[in-house]
This record gives C-alpha cells, structure tokens and sequence, in this order.
C-alpha cells in the first residue's frame, strides 16, 4: 500500500496525469490500512508474554530453546532444576556439537556454608513439598558439570562457584546476537519453586533489559571462584 501511494505522489507530482476519483481511492486506502493496523494489539515474541512461572517456560521443547544456539550462561543457586540429564544430553547433542560453542555455569559455592544455610532457609523451607535440599542438590550438579567438562565434544563446559545467592536464576541464549534471549527467575520468598515469576526478554525487543541481565552474568562470572579440572586417580591418593 506504501509503495502504490508513493507511486501516485510521483505521479501527482508530474501534473494531472490521475484523475482526482483515482488519487481520492488511493488516499482513502491508505487511511483504511493505518486504521486498520491501529487496532492490532501488540504482538508478544513467538505469541508469548514476557512474564508468566516456571510452568509457562517449561512447556518450551528444550531442543527448540537450543536450536542453532553456540553460547548458553547460566546461572542458578544449584542449577539442579536445570541441569538435569535430559538438558545435559539435550546441551551435548545440539549447542556442545558446534565448534567454538561455550557453555558456561555459575552455582553457588558449596563452601560458603553461612551463604548455603541462607539460600536453603530461603528457597527449601518455605516449601514444605520440596523434592531435594539445596546441599544435596548442588553437589549432585558439581559431580555433573565437572563430567560434564570432560567431555569429548566440539564444543566446550566451564563452570564456576559464586559465594551467595543474589535472588535470581539466569539463563542467557546466544546473548551477543540480536536474536539474544534471557530467562530471570526471580526467587522471592515463601512460595513454591514453580510459582515463582519468570521474566522472557529478547534482545530484539528488549535490548535495554536484556543488557542488564547479561552485565548481571558476566559480573557473577568474573566474580566466581575458579574449579580446578580433577586430576585422574587423585581421588584414591
């Protein structure tokens, strides 16, 4: 319709080569499209609202969250949610397979025994359903990622241990790229895991909010503690 009207201005502009009943339908026309387009609501990415709770993200295939995807950044308390062996299979067969792809993980550090007794006071107690503590889960995950990182794929797993939890799990998708994408639990307090809000940002609609949360992960990936790659046999010396 932009183009058809273009033309006609061209057109008026050369003299009275249109009659005036042609030039009114092309104007009226056009006034019909705006209006038209003005009563479309807007549009959330992949029919989705950016809020919702873990139920709403879960129905993503996890396939589909990876597809095509060379960088994943995480970051939770434990990752025990997450990093189940599904997604760790899921991760190997389709990020870890691309050359140069990176996956990078943050949990909390299993050391810092007055931070853990916190984050568990927090995030395990309120609930008094919960299926696993946060001790027992976050050593699982470490005995994971540490296999993880030994892995024999294209592409390579890198983790490291932040000294408290901040209040929020992360989870970026190829963040540099303008199809970036950024999932933020946040954790709150006194409510079970799965009703806790979830925040859907892209990079290409909210590229402010999407930049915060990234300058959020690499600030608890240059702040967390190194793991040392295990030495084979070292267990039993």
């Amino acid at each position: 319709m932009a183009l058809i009207l273009l033309a006609f201005a061209l057109a008026s502009m050369i003299g009275d080569a249109l009659p005036d009943d042609v030039r009114w339908a092309a104007l009226l026309a056009g006034v019909g499209v705006l209006l038209y387009r003005a009563t479309l609501p807007d549009e959330p990415r992949g029919g989705r609202d950016v809020l919702g709770d873990r139920a709403d993200f879960d129905a993503t295939p996890l396939p589909k969250l990876f597809d095509g995807v060379k960088d994943v950044r995480i970051f939770a308390p434990s990752a025990a949610n997450l990093l189940s062996p599904y997604v760790c299979e899921t991760l190997r067969t389709t990020v870890l397979r691309h050359p140069e792809a990176t996956v990078r993980v943050v949990v909390m550090d299993p050391g810092q025994d007055d931070a853990v007794r916190i984050a568990r006071r927090q995030l395990d107690e309120p609930d008094g359903h919960q299926v696993q503590s946060l001790p027992v889960a976050l050593d699982a995950v470490l005995e994971r990622l540490a296999l993880m990182r030994g892995w024999k794929t294209a592409g390579s797993v890198e983790y490291r241990l932040f000294p408290y939890n901040p209040g929020f799990s992360l989870v970026l998708t190829d963040p540099d790229a303008w199809q970036g994408r950024a999932i933020v639990e946040l954790h709150g307090a006194g409510r079970s895991t799965f009703a806790r809000t979830h925040v859907d940002l892209t990079r290409e609609r909210h590229e402010r909010w999407h930049a915060y949360w990234v300058e959020q992960f690499d600030f608890l990936w240059e702040s967390a503690r190194r793991v040392a790659p295990r030495v084979p046999g070292a267990e039993d010396s």
